[in-house]
Formats: C-alpha cells, sequence, structure tokens
C-alpha cells in the first residue's frame, strides 16, 4: 500500500527487483485504455508495457493509463516510437518507470536512447520539477536522487544488424534489460514466426550470452505462456506474454466459437 503523498514510481522499482534476480512477469497494453490498462494491472501482472510503437493508443493516452495502474502492482514501461529525446522525457514526466527503446541497432544507437532517461551531466533529460513524476514539484530532490537506481532502460534486440552488435550494445552504461522482439527478430533472419529455427535459437543463445558478460537482464515477448520455461532456462527473467488487446480477442472469439457450437446443437435437436 502506497504511503499517502508518496512517489509511486519509487514504490514499484523493476530495476532493483531484476538486480536482485527476481523473475517479473509482464503483459503489453496496445488498446490506448486506461479500462483495459487497469484490468490487466488488477490481474497480478508485475509490470505492463504501455506501447506507442504499434498500440492503437497514443502519447495523450499515456497519463489515464499510468493513473489507471497507480493503484495496482504493475510497474509501468513505455516503449516509446523512437529513442528521440522527447519521445522518452515527455512519458517520463508523466510518471513511466522505465522506457522501452525499439529498433536499436548499435551501440551508439543504445548510448543515445539511454541518455534520455538520464539528467545533465550524464545524460540529455531536461529537468523539470512541476511534472507527475515528481508529484508536482512535492518529491522533486527525491525523485532526481532515485531516478539512477529506479528508472529502466529497455533496449530492444529485433533486428540482424542488433544481433550483430549485442555484445556492443550491452556493453552501454545503462542498458539495464535486453529485450529481443522475436516477431522482428526471426523476420530479419528470413526465418519470420520460425521460433523452433535453429537460427532463432542460436540468436536466443547469442543474446543471452551478452547478457550475461554484461550484467544485463534479459527480456522477451512470448506468444505462449508454454513457452516460459524454454526462455527461463537461458536466463530471461524480464517475461511479456499477451497484451490487452489478444488477450480480450481470443476471449472473444473463443466465447463466440462455444456459443456458435451450443446454437448449432440446439438447431439440430429442434
Amino acid at each position: 500500500m502506497l504511503r499517502l503523498g508518496a512517489n509511486p514510481i519509487l514504490m514499484k522499482n523493476l530495476k532493483r527487483r531484476l538486480h536482485d534476480g527476481e523473475t517479473l512477469l509482464g503483459c503489453f497494453l496496445n488498446l490506448g485504455s486506461p479500462l483495459t490498462a487497469e484490468i490487466m494491472g488488477r490481474a497480478g501482472f508485475d509490470f505492463a508495457v504501455i506501447d506507442l510503437e504499434h498500440g492503437s493508443g497514443a502519447e495523450t493516452d499515456v497519463l489515464s493509463q499510468l493513473q489507471a495502474l497507480e493503484a495496482t502492482d504493475a510497474g509501468v514501461i513505455v516503449r516509446v516510437e523512437s529513442h528521440e529525446r522527447q519521445r522518452a522525457h515527455r512519458v517520463l514526466d508523466l510518471g513511466a518507470e522505465g522506457i522501452m527503446f525499439p529498433r536499436v541497432d548499435s551501440a551508439p544507437e543504445a548510448a543515445a536512447a539511454v541518455a534520455g532517461l538520464r539528467y545533465p551531466p550524464e545524460g540529455v533529460r531536461g529537468v523539470a520539477a512541476a511534472n507527475r513524476a515528481c508529484s508536482f514539484g512535492g518529491s522533486f530532490r527525491e525523485y532526481v536522487e532515485a531516478a539512477p537506481s529506479t528508472l529502466l532502460g529497455v533496449v530492444q534486440i529485433e533486428s540482424e544488424s542488433a544481433l550483430a552488435a549485442v555484445d556492443d550494445i550491452a556493453a552501454v552504461d545503462g542498458v539495464d534489460v535486453l529485450f529481443v522482439g522475436p516477431m522482428d527478430l526471426t523476420a530479419s533472419l528470413g526465418i519470420l514466426a520460425q521460433f523452433d529455427h535453429p537460427r532463432y535459437g542460436e540468436a536466443l543463445a547469442t543474446v543471452s550470452a551478452a547478457a550475461r558478460r554484461h550484467g544485463a537482464s534479459l527480456g522477451v515477448l512470448m506468444a505462449r505462456p508454454e513457452d516460459f520455461d524454454r526462455y527461463h532456462a537461458l536466463g530471461f527473467r524480464f517475461i511479456a506474454c499477451g497484451s490487452d488487446g489478444t488477450l480480450l480477442n481470443a476471449g472473444a472469439r473463443r466465447t463466440m466459437e462455444l456459443l456458435a457450437a451450443a446454437r448449432s446443437r440446439s438447431t439440430a435437436g429442434v
């Protein structure tokens, strides 16, 4: 339970939990809805990723989703559209606990991305006190001092170029999580959605080895809960599965299948 006036970002510390070796389970939010965000948060996920890259929600929808998730146990990461500085610091000021950067193909790109998480002189994030992350000025000093050990930098490995540079990317200070994007990575390797293909297995092993060498955590978006053992055995500890949109779609279709089958049986019996 958050104490009155507490900064919620300082209470859920995903970064510390990963550092301590905990396995965190999460989901994606791609509908832009605070109601489905709250439903996912109340389901018990450790983290939720608000998806501004592929999701239907816009940057203006982030605030309502953050507010919806605040009273749940889920820490909130925002996947931005690019690693431009303003894309990161706008959602950080709203109260995101970390940023996921897509399409990072080199160490210089990774360094530019995570610089947006840090205030000068270490980074390039703009300094402002009267924002939601700082309790509108009420916890500015506390937030600034805690940010380096609290805000999570997640870099996606989702191309053949990124795979070739993954050791250098993992060595960049501030890259806390190497997050594999299975669909994009297999597409780049010419084996779209062939997750049992040897080349994909080799790619996972390469990313895992780089993370171990440099002390980064490993993340992935799984297609099915049944894939958990495979990724966990390779060292993945920041594991997402499903989204509000895909789960709603699957549940709605399954319910309709059952209803249609019942209707057919009833009609056949008339």
